[in-house]
């Protein structure tokens, strides 16, 4: 089973290299052109990670990363992928609730290592269950 990523971009060529560099490297990869589809798609796909673009139309990645992250509960890991590199905006996506910063335009050769650092081993639901049967 492959492994899913969330990329919420709205750049059409962002979106395409993305998810070019990811599925050639074994990912499967759904997109959400702004930020409260891509809210709606994290419920229905319970991806491994979100790649998250700050600078999105309506609702910018900050609202999106603070939505997602008010419930506690929440364990998805949050990256930024965003051109925002101004003192104070790493810190500020941070504070969003995001885990990572990776800065636009990526770099096609280490994209993959460098989101891979965030994919936190998930246990299946069923699994963690048994344990305590």
């Amino acid at each position: 089973m492959k492994t899913t990523i969330l990329l919420i971009e709205d750049n059409e060529r962002n979106r395409y290299l993305t998810t070019f560099l990811l599925e050639k490297h074994g990912y499967q990869v759904f997109i959400a052109e702004d930020g409260r589809s891509g809210i709606d798609l994290v419920y229905q796909i319970n991806p491994a990670l979100i790649l998250l673009d700050i600078q999105l139309p309506e609702m910018d990645g900050y609202a999106v990363a603070l939505e997602l992250t008010k419930d506690k509960q929440f364990q998805i890991p949050i990256v930024a992928v965003t051109s925002y590199a101004m003192a104070g905006d790493r810190e500020r996506i941070l504070a969003a609730g995001c885990i990572g910063y990776i800065e636009k335009p990526i770099n096609p050769e280490t994209f993959v290592m460098e989101i891979e650092q965030y994919l936190l081993p998930r246990k299946p639901q069923s699994a963690q269950e048994n344990q305590h049967d």
